[in-house]
């Protein structure tokens, strides 16, 4: 979220401090927070022993071999055959093997007891209706024989006896609870809907289970809990789907092991309440993944931001819409890895996620305890709406418009890494809001619609006048580091808070942005900085400092010319000993460091260029020997946050409201510096300039003014404003 053309950022950090506080390892937070997701399956899901597969041979059954358009079985069973349905009458096991061609299976069970289904070697097509069909049941359990290949499946539409009704929807249907259970393979091809759908609990304890179906393909109303398996699922709906949103204590997804291909149309997982993961590997596609190259909607930023003219924007199809975004027919349709409408918490497994939308979704909260998770997507790595916990694991946003994204973020412990197109962190997003654009309103003077449809479902945002309301608001906008090693790679804002950052523990890279319409760090309340390791290199047109009252020593250093990625940053202190040594993956004109290791009325110098024979990770050198560099400035830090460029020791200043710098101040403290700095991108105007440039930018950070109005203003007063990646 880009909040005006006034802010300060950029870092460096210590290498002895980054490898001394980091915590690359996160076993310990891996089984404690493996254990807590535990937990949380055990409280909503109850596994009994017929859950598990057991040999059925000694458990008297009844033999049904099938044989085209006829069935073989003891006639005294309670089984009753009319027409193309074999319908089983009581609870029992009942063993299924041989082809059942256009007809059905079916469960009316009489009594109170369970019914067993073994499928040994079978396949049952119906062309008319479900394949499988369970009426009635206390409870079905569906046991696939070791070794054996059971293929189901059924036509493209149904022949229902209430044309009214929706159910069956699937090839294998139950109204009742369902459970999956053995180790042979279930192969289900779903023509008219869904794939194996359960109107109670479906549970899955073994099994090799592959899906084709056209809308979706494992559906549990009141819960899906999946203990082990091997599950294949090309879905155009939802992957895995629960769907009871009426009882805040049902529609609940638990996934404590298995192995999980999906390639679905709409979501991956989507748990209608909370999705608990405890361990499991995952391979999810949603939406055909993610785009090749992401749009960082510099020009038209979010809903709250200008309004965009689908004339003149060339990233806007003629309805509108960028040129990620669906038609609108397909305008609601939600395409994420993982989606909770409630809590949404991973403890551990392994996930390769791609995906069009968010990978990793919840409307309330997310938990990251445990885990390895890769992610690409064409919007937000990990979203919470409420709150984003992250307290172990290791979590790569290879690719992303935003990398991590809610009203409040903490990150405790674990390893994360975040490449995006636009901001890295993002504390305000609240509903997603950064997912969507306001549509150009020509009836509006150009302005943005107040009509704008939202490109998620309706039930997942706010309105957009609530979206706005949600990103204004810093009051509990909150980014907390405690812990942890972080790199972020933004063409946006590095770490962007709404409200404010504390970082009291931890490690923290950032990459970029170039362009100085971003800054590394960009906060609108303050940046507390009491512990860890915090450095910034990028643009210096917007850079941010941490506030002034924070108890940890840090520096700002802005060069009047844009230095080249890779050009070397070295810090020593007055007796030569290195504080760190840090290589920009980027270009960059500022960089920010604080550490541990500045300590007040202390002597440093600042180096640039050179080389280090020490190990590099990230960008930072551990131990190694430096040389080469030119020393570009020497100076001693006096007060918390210190302002450098080449001839020294400079002035900084307060912020006023809103991230603008303004008389008095904001409370936080925010630093930064003068319009007129040397140092930053209108230092050479003269003073009456440089106030005409201020109105312009706070005009169109207001939105009363586009994007293309500032440019056309700045360049009648002389002024060139470079656009998004367009500063070398």
């Amino acid at each position: 979220m880009k909040k005006g053309y006034l802010k300060v950022a950029a870092a460096l950090l210590s290498t002895s401090v980054l490898f001394a506080c980091s915590n690359h390892s996160d076993t310990a937070a891996d089984n404690g927070g493996s254990k807590e997701v535990v937990d949380k399956i055990a409280s909503g899901v109850t596994y009994k022993k017929e859950d598990d597969y057991t040999d059925w041979k000694n458990e008297n059954p009844t033999y049904i071999e099938l044989n085209g358009t006829e069935a073989e079985f003891d006639q005294s069973a309670a089984v009753l055959l009319e027409g193309k349905t074999l319908t089983i009458k009581t609870g029992g096991v009942y063993v299924l093997s041989g082809k059942w061609d256009n007809g059905q299976i079916a469960i009316d069970s009489e009594d109170k007891n369970s019914v067993r289904l073994v499928l040994n070697g079978v396949e049952i097509n119906n062309t008319e209706n479900a394949a499988i069909n369970i009426i009635n049941a206390e409870k079905t359990i569906i046991s696939l024989q070791e070794n054996t290949v059971n293929r189901i499946s059924d036509g493209k539409e149904y022949l229902l006896s209430d044309p009214t009704s929706d159910e069956p929807n699937a090839a294998i249907f139950s109204k009742d609870d369902l459970t999956i259970n053995g180790s042979g393979k279930l192969i289900v091809q779903a023509n008219y809907n869904n794939g194996i759908a359960s109107k109670d609990d479906l549970k899955i304890t073994g099994g090799i289970i592959q899906i084709h179906s056209v809308d979706d393909g494992l559906m549990g109303r009141d819960l899906v809990a999946i203990k082990d398996g091997e599950l294949t699922i090309e879905a155009g709906g939802d992957g895995i789907k629960s769907t009871n949103d009426k009882d805040s204590s049902n529609g609940n997804i638990a996934l404590e092991g298995g192995t999980y291909d999906i390639k679905a149309g709409s979501d991956g997982v989507h748990a209608v309440s909370s999705l608990w993961i405890a361990d499991g590997s995952y391979t999810i596609t949603a939406g055909g993944g993610s785009p090749e190259a992401i749009d960082n909607r510099e020009n038209a930023p979010e809903p709250w931001g200008n309004p965009v003219n689908p004339e003149t924007d060339p990233n806007l199809n003629s309805n509108g819409k960028t040129n990620q975004e669906n038609t609108e027919d397909t305008e609601t349709i939600s395409a994420k890895g993982l989606k909770a409408t409630a809590e949404l918490a991973v403890g551990g497994g392994t996930f390769n996620i791609d995906s069009s939308d968010d990978a990793v979704h919840s409307n309330k909260t997310v938990m990251i305890a445990g885990g390895e998770l890769t992610i690409a997507t064409g919007d937000d790595g990990v979203h919470a709406d409420t709150s984003l916990h992250i307290k172990g694991g290791k979590t790569n946003v290879a690719k992303s418009y935003e990398g991590l994204e809610s009203e409040e973020i903490t990150i405790s412990e674990g390893e994360i890494h975040v490449v995006s197109s636009d901001d890295g962190i993002n504390v305000g997003g609240g509903n997603d809001g950064s997912g969507f654009r306001m549509p150009f309103s020509p009836e509006n003077n150009g302005q943005a619609s107040t009509e704008a449809k939202e490109v998620q479902p309706s039930n997942e945002k706010k309105t957009d006048a609530e979206a706005s309301d949600t990103q204004s608001s810093t009051e509990e906008n909150m980014l907390h580091i405690n812990g942890g090693y972080m790199t972020v790679d933004a063409d946006g804002d590095g770490l962007d808070s709404n409200g404010s950052i504390e970082m009291t523990d931890g490690t923290v890279i950032v990459n970029g942005p170039t362009s100085d319409g971003n800054g590394p760090l960009d906060y609108d309340g303050s940046f507390d900085m009491s512990g860890g390791f915090l450095i910034a290199a990028g643009s210096s047109g917007m850079v941010q400092a941490t506030s002034e009252q924070s108890a940890q020593n840090s520096f700002l250093m802005t060069y009047p010319e844009t230095q080249k990625a890779g050009t070397i940053v070295h810090l020593e202190d007055s007796e030569g000993n290195t504080i760190t040594t840090f290589a920009p993956k980027k270009d960059y004109q500022s960089v920010f460091i604080s550490s541990p290791e500045l300590s007040k009325n202390a002597s440093y110098v600042l180096y640039a260029g050179g080389s280090s024979s020490g190990s590099e990770s990230d960008g930072l050198y551990k131990t190694g020997n430096y040389q080469g560099g030119a020393e570009v400035v020497e100076f001693t830090i006096s007060e918390s946050v210190t302002w450098l460029n080449e001839s020294g020791i400079t002035t900084g200043r307060s912020a006023g409201p809103g991230g603008q710098g303004g008389p008095g101040g904001a409370p936080g403290g925010q630093n930064r510096p003068e319009i007129g700095d040397p140092s930053g991108m209108f230092g050479d105007l003269d003073e009456e300039t440089r106030e005409k440039v201020q109105v312009i930018m706070e005009q169109e950070r207001a939105g009363t003014i586009t994007r293309e109005e500032v440019q056309k203003q700045l360049k009648e007063l002389g002024v060139e404003f470079p656009g998004p990646g367009e500063r070398q």
